[in-house]
């Protein structure tokens, strides 16, 4: 039995385990979300430390240029002016680089469209100082270059630039900031998470070890139990069955008991049923002489019925049917006691288990009733029928009954049919004895198995005995018996038995 502290143990160890697992899911939710958005806050991060090297890369190539311009006009080397193309081939594509990651940006799209104006109009005025060294105009080149090295292009360049390095320190620190405040962030989560789930990892334990402790000693209760349990219930089962002798003595003494009075009542019954004769015709002699009527005949026998009028003829026919019902109480009350005397026999006979083809059994007791079922056009139909170790008798008696019934309470004017089924199932015999009878209301379906008690209209011989009998046969052989039905619609009557019964089942408490 559960008691209402183990239900509330129950209770409370399920929800400690819904919460565990709860705050398990939601410490893996946020710890997923916060770890990508720290790969994201880095991944920004990273984005404008690029964006600043790809600027100064910029900016050294366009230094790069200037300065292999100024080698070239002065020393007309030619490594100087390699050097200087190679520089001024670079410059677009790291410029259109620049401008691809910055788009993110608006301010720095603005820079890198006017960035490119100034590094295009710079790259045009060392192009052309470039195209008079070749021309051997060296000297205009040389004053073309001191007076451009301070030009407006160059100024732009310089300024972009810090503007540029500017934005983007001031997005590395922001983005910095909150690449740190999600680590901290899911830090705090993993963090107190883990101690939720030590805190419920805790308590749980402490549950665990009450419960260990209340089921400890739930065991050694057990235990303590186990060690009489075996004389309790040889104590029980002594009890039960002195009970139940008692009460099969007592049942044999009263119906034996009550037979010599009813023996007496039946003897005393037909001395004035015997009497009777004496008696009315000494009250027509009587009569004759009073009122001069002509006497009996000589010949006359003395158990001739004698003639008798008005009053007197009424009183013999009151006598005679007192006398009916005096004789038929006597029958009655004779087959009770004898049906109680069979009972308690059959209490006290001992079953023995042997082999038994029930076929063959029904098959026999369907020919002793055949002429039964001939007289009411029934058909009793046998199917397939599992083979039992049991006692013979009690299924015959069993059986023998069900079949009985079958046969007695059909409807008038329908043909009978009597089917019998079997079946098995995990190591039972199951049949099924079924009618198209009269059929048993719902709310007698336990009367009908109680002593003398009966269901439906009496007409049809009996003492409400017999399904009282079949139930306590099939107890006795470990089986259950139950009944479908409905009026006017037949019955189905169950019954369940072991296939191998041992001869313990029952019938040693019975």
């Amino acid at each position: 039995m559960v008691t209402p502290v183990s239900r509330r143990r129950s209770a409370l160890q399920i929800l400690l385990l819904s919460v565990g697992f709860v705050v398990l899911v939601a410490i893996s939710v946020a710890s997923v979300l916060l770890v990508n958005k720290a790969r994201k806050d880095n991944a920004w991060v990273v984005h404008t430390v690029e964006v600043e090297g790809q600027i100064a890369s910029l900016l050294v190539e366009i230094r790069r240029a200037e300065s292999a311009t100024r080698a070239y006009l002065l020393t007309s080397a030619p490594q100087h002016l390699a050097e200087y193309q190679s520089a001024a081939t670079g410059i677009p594509p790291a410029l259109d680089h620049l401008a691809k990651i910055t788009t993110d940006n608006p301010t720095q799209v603005a820079n890198s469209q006017r960035l490119k104006i100034a590094i295009d109009r710079r790259l045009s005025e060392l192009a052309r100082d470039i195209d008079r060294a070749k021309n051997n105009d060296v000297a205009d080149s040389i004053a073309d270059l001191r007076s451009t090295s301070s030009t407006d292009a160059v100024a732009a360049i310089a300024r972009i630039g810090t503007d540029m390095r500017t934005e983007e320190n001031r997005l590395f620190t922001m983005r910095t900031a909150t690449a740190d405040q999600t680590q901290v962030l899911a830090s705090s989560v993993t963090i107190a998470g883990s101690c939720m789930v030590l805190a419920l990892a805790g308590f749980s334990i402490v549950l665990l070890r009450r419960s260990s402790r209340a089921r400890d000693e739930a065991e050694a209760r057990l235990r303590d139990s186990y060690v009489n349990l075996e004389a309790t219930v040889d104590e029980r089962t002594a009890d039960l069955r002195e009970a139940n002798e008692e009460i099969q003595r007592f049942a044999y003494i009263v119906s034996h008991d009550l037979r010599s009075p009813l023996v007496n009542i039946m003897g005393f019954t037909s001395e004035l049923e015997e009497l009777r004769g004496d008696i009315f015709k000494r009250i027509a002699t009587l009569n004759r002489a009073t009122s001069l009527a002509p006497a009996m005949p000589d010949d006359a026998t003395d158990t001739a019925e004698p003639e008798l009028e008005g009053s007197d003829k009424q009183l013999s026919d009151d006598f005679n049917e007192s006398l009916g019902f005096i004789k038929s109480s006597i029958a009655k009350m004779d087959r009770l006691i004898t049906a109680i005397l069979n009972l308690t026999r059959e209490g006290r006979r001992e079953f023995k288990a042997e082999r038994i083809d029930v076929q063959e059994l029904i098959d026999g007791i369907v020919k002793t009733v055949a002429h039964q079922a001939a007289e009411s056009s029934t058909t009793i139909e046998i199917g397939s029928l599992p083979d039992l170790i049991s006692d013979r008798l009690a299924l015959e008696q069993i059986f023998s009954n069900l079949i009985d019934n079958a046969l007695k309470y059909l409807r008038d004017g329908v043909p009978g049919e009597i089917s019998i089924n079997g079946r098995t199932k995990l190591g039972f015999a199951i049949f099924d004895i079924s009618d198209n009878g009269r059929g048993i209301d719902p709310k007698d379906h336990q009367r009908i198995f109680d002593l003398f008690r009966r269901a439906g209209t009496q007409d049809k011989p009996g003492q409400g005995i017999g399904l009282a009998h079949v139930r306590a046969l099939v107890r006795r052989l470990g089986g259950t018996m139950s009944v479908a039905s409905e009026l006017h619609n037949g019955s189905t009557f169950t019954i369940t038995l072991p296939i191998n019964w041992t001869g313990r089942n029952r019938d040693k408490a019975s």
